[in-house]
């Protein structure tokens, strides 16, 4: 009998996770076998670092087959082993750095197969409004979201805020406890347990922490989800909201999440119980990132306390009120000012690094840059950002040319005449929300 695809397999947990709420899930490691793997395999990204092993993605590809039935039979053995993650540091807008970490190519197989079968169930439990991470969300989806509520609402308070350090702070103990609540299959939770305690591979020197996953592991976001729906989410849905008076909502991306309320008072009570309520579970909110906004429709003739109105800082973007062409009041959207200043400053250095390479090179890699960028922060309201970006990026190449000989300054009729044969993508509104 012709064995079930990898998609039955996993269309069958999911519609189990749907039909039956309480369902305990304790017999799921059997499905990951050698097609399981090689869809795991397939999924993945072969474009990343290697880990510490130095394995690409080519490599391991070689021999797959021969590897891919090694690695099941390890992992039914249960002999296999988490090798250490490699961490690196990113730099981030404010001047911090931000650790991301590296696992073995293998060791993302593995995560990626589980990460598959736990997604099939917990894509039935997790709410709408969670967007981060999620197969089929995208941040412009959580970016309507906001907008639709805020509209529809009548939202005149919001709670911005922002967990510190949520990949690091992670609690094992009640990740444990919230993942068995929904999967209780001993070989699962033991694979997990020995990502979570694998150790981080930095600068040479191997250390252990007793929270927090690894940013940059295949399964970390899924675990985060995990954890944030018990701790965030659920809790709103079934403690918060029903002893609200007034309208509210939530959006959350991640680590970043909005609260709106209808009354001052209602947001104010939720303000005070974050932390008490992320404390309990090791957690706690961004000082500077977290705070009460006033963000009520302006009244006709303005003034007064519409001045005292503030704006809504999510995903890169600053929600505003302001005037439409015709008179009306309406929510706009912009490009936040530290994201375009970095942006900026990063063609800058990019051209000034590059300024000797040939034309054709840096024309197309500067193409990729502001794809990128249009392609994300081209939304409805921020055409004025689009073309900023895209005149600092004329201004920045022309510049660095001009430096690359002593020939003499390229000067705007002449780097016309090259944009001719090497045009820049132009600005345009992609996202109509």
């Amino acid at each position: 009998m012709r064995s079930p695809t990898v998609s039955t397999k996993l269309q069958r947990i999911a519609s189990q996770a749907a039909d039956y709420p309480q369902l305990v899930f304790t017999t799921l490691a059997h499905l990951i076998d050698v097609e399981f793997l090689r869809e795991a395999f397939r999924r993945i990204r072969k474009s990343s670092s290697p880990g510490l092993d130095k394995v690409t993605a080519r490599q391991y590809a070689e021999d797959l087959e021969e590897n891919l039935e090694d690695l099941h039979e390890r992992m039914r053995s249960g002999l296999y082993k988490a090798p250490p993650v490699v961490r690196v540091w990113l730099e981030k807008e404010d001047g911090k750095r931000r650790p991301i970490g590296k696992p073995t190519f293998e060791d993302k197989i593995v995560q990626r197969a589980v990460e598959m079968l736990l997604s099939a169930i917990y894509e039935q439990v997790f709410y709408d409004f969670s967007h981060g991470f999620r197969r089929g969300r995208s941040q412009h989806r959580a970016l309507h979201e906001l907008d639709k509520q805020l509209w529809q609402l009548n939202i005149g308070w919001i709670v911005n805020a922002d967990i510190t350090g949520l990949f690091d702070n992670l609690d094992h103990g009640h990740l444990r406890l919230f993942i068995r609540k929904r999967v209780n299959d001993g070989s699962i939770i033991r694979l997990i347990g020995k990502w979570l305690n694998a150790g981080v591979m930095e600068e040479g020197k191997l250390k252990y922490y007793e929270t927090g996953t690894p940013q940059g592991g295949v399964i970390s976001p899924l675990l985060s989800n995990i954890f944030l729906h018990y701790v965030l989410d659920d809790w709103f849905v079934k403690e918060v909201k029903p002893r609200m008076e007034g309208r509210c909502f939530m959006i959350r991306w991640a680590d970043d999440f909005i609260i709106g309320c209808e009354l001052e008072s209602e947001a104010r009570r939720i303000m005070a119980v974050l932390p008490k309520r992320f404390g309990r579970y090791g957690l706690s909110l961004h000082p500077e990132k977290t705070s009460i906004i006033r963000f009520k429709r302006p009244r006709s003739g303005g003034g007064g306390k519409d001045r005292q109105n503030g704006t809504i800082a999510f995903l890169g973007f600053t929600f505003y009120w302001a005037k439409s062409y015709r008179g009306y009041w309406v929510i706009k959207r912009k490009t936040a000012r530290r994201r375009l200043a970095r942006f900026m400053r990063e063609l800058w250095r990019w051209c000034k690094k590059n300024m000797h390479e040939p034309i054709q090179q840096q024309h197309q890699a500067l193409c990729v840059k502001l794809r990128g960028w249009f392609r994300y922060h081209g939304v409805r309201h921020n055409y004025r950002a689009l073309k900023a970006v895209f005149a600092c990026a004329g201004r920045a190449w022309r510049y660095w040319l001009s430096r690359r000989s002593s020939k003499g300054t390229v000067n705007w009729e002449k780097f016309d005449r090259l944009c001719v044969s090497y045009p820049l993508p132009r600005p345009r509104i992609i996202h109509n929300i």
